[in-house]
């Protein structure tokens, strides 16, 4: 019986400390990926008459819509990866 549970301990342990590093480096990543992106005061820059070209303006937007779609999957990946470190956390009875 002993035998079993010391089993059970080692096999959680192994999936729950990867799953916590990757949600730890995914945290860190996006992390970075959020303080890339540029701020949305645009608005400002009329004032001092700055103008921007269309190419300027669309390649802007093209890197910020793909920073933006970096973040909602890094996001979802932690999430993932905190969701199944729940699972196995509950399943095995040790929360």
């Amino acid at each position: 019986m002993m035998n079993i549970l010391a089993m059970n301990w080692i096999l959680m342990e192994s999936i729950c400390i990867p799953l916590v590093v990757l949600a730890a480096l995914c945290a860190l990543f996006l992390i970075i990926v959020i303080m890339i992106q540029p701020g949305n005061s645009n608005g400002i820059s009329a004032l001092g008459g700055q103008q921007e070209t269309f190419y300027g303006k669309n390649k802007g937007k093209t890197l910020e819509s793909k920073l933006r779609k970096l973040t909602i999957v890094t996001m979802i990946v932690m999430a993932v990866f905190m969701c199944a470190f729940c699972a196995v956390l509950f399943r095995s009875g040790n929360f």
